[in-house]
């Protein structure tokens, strides 16, 4: 405890040396994002300050040549610096826009003591006052902000009342202006945020839609073409052992059905990723009659969400493909079950030994058939187990329902 306290005593200064001497953020400090207001706001007070220079300086009952011409080039010397002391602060170099803030309080007092036009002397005073409080840190703007306004107390001829109240003026709007650019500043920022937030958001959508065609793809292929790699395999077979026509032409034309299947499942794909589902249960049944497995559903059958019964279709489809593939001889089983939270699906192959199978035959397909199962099964918060189990092979699919 004793330690936590000293930590919180040292950091408390630290942050408060911090905010004192921490800039002001550099959206604050740009005007590219200046509204329309703004900007007819900022002309307007600078033709104003051209006007109230001009005015005075003709209407001045000591007007003279040598006044006008220090007025204007006092004016013109005053434009240079606070736009290079504008530069500065963008580019946040301390030193530099320190000694130019100098600079301007020294050119008002000595436009002051030639006898220019009081008007630019005071633009001078009250803009690094402003300017100095909105674009500095805080410990460099109190002294800037200090020496204008006690240059301006020094060799103004106003009254105490009115003295005052300029001054609490200016240090009113420096700080209210300093505090609305920081807001700018935190709007365009978490506005900068929220577009790379939806780029990314976009950018993983596109992605997860990517990977769900292509779960697809693999699916409809995997399962159709593979189908008719087991009957044109076995068709060659028999042609190399010499059998007979009708059982080769047998081959050749459940070959073609599996083509007509693999269309009609291609069909249903492009369904399914409009969102277009068959029900699982009647799905499942014609799968079932295809492959002659046996089929037992358990439970009371429900409707599923569009991307569980699509896992569950998939990976019934994609276990008994393998099944076809790896051990044809065997004996397949299908079980749906619906359990009160869940959705659990158990294909199987038991109570035969795998046949020999040709090498071709079984080192078809992409090889991504139970990787991807399982990947969709952890994208939708389910299991997938797959391995051996009595004397056969047994995939396990669990997901919520």
């Amino acid at each position: 405890m004793a330690r936590e306290s000293a930590i919180a005593v040292v950091g408390g200064p630290q942050v408060q040396v911090e905010s004192w001497t921490r800039w002001p953020s550099r959206e604050a400090l740009e005007r590219e994002d200046r509204s329309r207001p703004g900007l007819v706001l900022s002309f307007a007070g600078r033709l104003a300050i051209l006007l109230s220079v001009t005015v005075g300086t003709v209407t001045s009952e000591h007007f003279t040549g040598w006044r006008a011409l220090a007025s204007v080039l006092g004016l013109a010397a005053t434009v240079l610096l606070f736009r290079y002391f504008f530069l500065l602060t963008r580019r946040r170099r301390l030193g530099p826009a320190l000694a130019v803030a100098s600079q301007l309080l020294v050119l008002g007092a000595v436009l002051h003591r030639a006898g220019a036009n009081d008007t630019v002397s005071d633009v001078i005073w009250f803009g690094l006052a402003v300017v100095g409080l909105t674009r500095l840190p805080l410990a460099a703007a109190v002294p800037v902000c200090a020496g204008s306004l006690i240059s301006y107390s020094v060799s103004s001829g106003d009254g105490y009342l009115a003295l005052v109240a300029t001054v609490v003026g200016l240090l009113f709007l420096g700080w209210l202006i300093r505090l609305d650019s920081e807001a700018r500043a935190t709007t365009k920022r978490l506005r900068q945020q929220e577009h790379a937030a939806r780029a990314a958001e976009a950018e993983s959508a596109a992605l997860d839609e990517r990977a769900r065609i292509a779960r697809e793809i693999h699916d409809v292929l995997a399962h159709s073409l593979s189908a008719q790699l087991v009957h044109l395999e076995a068709a060659r077979l028999m042609l190399d052992g010499g059998a007979d026509r009708e059982q080769i032409r047998e081959r050749v034309v459940a070959a073609r059905r599996m083509a007509q299947e693999g269309l009609k499942e291609t069909k249903q794909a492009l369904s399914a990723l409009r969102g277009e589902f068959t029900a699982v249960g009647e799905y499942l049944v014609e799968l079932a009659a295809s492959e002659q497995a046996e089929l037992t559903v358990t439970g009371t059958p429900r409707p599923l969400a569009a991307e569980t019964g699509l896992a569950v279709r998939r990976t019934a489809q994609e276990a008994l493909t393998n099944i076809r593939k790896h051990a044809p001889a065997a004996r397949r089983s299908v079980r749906l079950s619906y359990l009160p939270e869940a959705v659990e699906l158990e294909v199987a192959d038991t109570g035969s030994p795998a046949a020999e199978v040709s090498p071709e035959l079984a080192d078809s397909g992409s090889g991504y058939g139970l990787l991807g199962m399982r990947e969709r099964a952890e994208l939708l918060g389910g299991t997938l187990r797959a391995g051996p189990e009595g004397g056969g092979w047994q995939v396990l699919l669990r997901l919520p329902a």
